[in-house]
């Protein structure tokens, strides 16, 4: 009993953890992120009550989601307005040297279910590091609980001594993404400059340095290397916009 009472302290101390992150978040603005931690600081919160058995503890907590919800349901219905209006406009400064912002920790929140088609523009997907980058990508797409099926690439061509390794690296990632039952259709301009990520269910990502914001690992066995919450990266600025109708690059 003791220890089945420990894990329901750690369990409210972890709810609480996040539910306070959210109100920090709201506060700041930053409604998207604060929406993620208030739905599960809640789910935390809802399982604490499930293991309740004191009729008191029981209807504080019923109390205090309420009020977590309530404060959710604000923030979804604005986020939905703003989305609606296209008016919706989130910015991510990402600091010199930071960690923290692999692929999975800065997308994940805007891929779900309806997420089928991707369109990615980036004019440097060309060094080898560039096409890993590209790669890493690619498998964050193909996990669950995407279902994309088309994934539309856009950058420019490399006239130099990469261009064999260019054209061979984004044909393999092409071949193997079609072993995985997805299209990669591959376009190349010499005028293309600006850097976007949309997906089919209205997100649109801008980084300043395209998906090219890791730096170079310090050595094949340094921490970063593989996981790339780890890996510090450049300065740079990402902005998130929604449109409910998302256009073609």
């Amino acid at each position: 009993m003791a220890r089945y009472g420990k894990e329901q302290d750690a369990q409210s101390i972890a709810a609480f953890t996040v539910l306070k992150r959210a109100m920090e978040l709201d506060s700041g603005s930053r409604y998207q992120q604060a929406l993620v931690c208030y739905q599960e600081g809640i789910d935390l919160l809802m399982q604490v009550l499930r293991g309740t058995k004191d009729d008191t503890k029981k209807r504080n907590l019923r109390k205090q989601i309420s009020g977590y919800m309530d404060k959710a349901e604000i923030v979804k219905k604005y986020l939905d307005q703003e989305k609606e209006d296209g008016k919706y406009h989130m910015q991510i400064k990402i600091e010199e040297n930071a960690t923290g912002f692999s692929y999975e920790s800065l997308f994940q929140q805007y891929l779900n279910e309806t997420v089928t088609e991707v369109w990615i523009q980036d004019p440097y997907i060309r060094q080898i590091h560039q096409l890993y980058n590209f790669l890493r990508f690619c498998e964050m797409l193909i996990k669950k609980p995407c279902k994309v099926k088309t994934i539309h690439l856009l950058t420019s061509l490399d006239e130099g001594s990469g261009k064999q390794q260019q054209s061979s690296g984004l044909q393999e990632i092409k071949k193997s993404l079609q072993d995985h039952g997805v299209l990669l259709e591959l376009k190349y301009s010499s005028s293309v400059h600006d850097r976007e990520i949309r997906f089919n269910n209205g997100w649109m990502i801008k980084i300043g340095r395209g998906l090219d914001y890791f730096k170079k690992p310090q050595s094949r066995f340094s921490l970063g290397y593989c996981d790339f919450d780890l890996r510090p990266c450049h300065e740079t600025t990402v902005d998130i916009f929604h449109n409910k109708h998302t256009k073609k690059i």
